[in-house]
C-alpha cells in the first residue's frame, strides 16, 4: 500500500482528565454462590471549572472503569472558581456520615487538601483551597460526595 492513500485518523484529545478514587471487590452471597463483582469510582475534571463523579459496578475491572467514566461524563457540573483560583467563601457540606469543610486561600497559597478533597479540588481546576475533613469516616465515596455536595451548595449561591 502507498503511503499517500494511507488515511490517518486522528482521534480527538479527550477534554476531560479521569482519575481512579477507588476500586473495590465486592461479593454478594447468593443461594447459588458468591458473586463477585468489582465497583469503580471515578472523577474526571477539565481543570477549568467542570467536574464530575461516577460509581459504577462491573463483571471485571476495566468494564468497572469504563461505565464509571461513562457515569461521571454524564454527570457533570460546574464548579465556581474566582479569578484568584480559589472559592468565594466558606462552606460546609454534609452526605451521609462524611462532613466536608472548604475555606478559600489567598493566592500563592497552594491547595491544603487531602485525599479525596484534593483530586477533586485539582481535576475542577481549584489552585487555592483549605480543606478539612470534619467527620471520623474515611470512606472516599462518601467524602466524595460531601464535595461535591459543597461545590453544588456554591453553585446555588453564585
Amino acid at each position: 500500500m502507498i503511503k499517500d492513500q494511507k488515511k490517518q485518523f486522528n482521534k480527538p484529545q479527550d477534554e476531560f482528565e479521569s482519575k481512579l478514587l477507588d476500586l473495590t471487590r465486592v461479593t454478594r452471597v447468593t443461594a447459588g454462590g458468591k458473586q463477585l463483582r468489582f465497583r469503580a469510582i471515578i472523577v474526571v475534571g477539565d481543570r477549568k471549572g467542570k467536574i464530575g463523579l461516577g460509581v459504577s459496578k462491573g463483571l471485571d475491572v476495566s468494564q468497572a472503569i469504563e461505565k464509571a467514566t461513562r457515569m461521571a461524563k454524564k454527570n457533570l457540573m460546574m464548579v465556581p472558581i474566582n479569578k484568584e483560583g480559589t472559592i468565594d467563601h466558606e462552606i460546609e457540606a454534609k452526605f451521609g456520615p462524611s462532613v466536608i469543610l472548604l475555606k478559600p486561600q489567598r493566592k500563592g497559597k497552594g491547595l491544603v487538601a487531602g485525599g479525596t478533597v484534593r483530586t477533586l479540588c485539582q481535576l475542577a481546576g481549584i489552585q487555592n483551597i483549605s480543606s478539612k475533613i470534619l467527620s471520623r469516616t474515611s470512606n472516599k465515596l462518601n467524602n466524595a460526595k460531601a464535595t461535591i455536595k459543597a461545590f453544588e451548595l456554591l453553585a446555588e449561591q453564585v
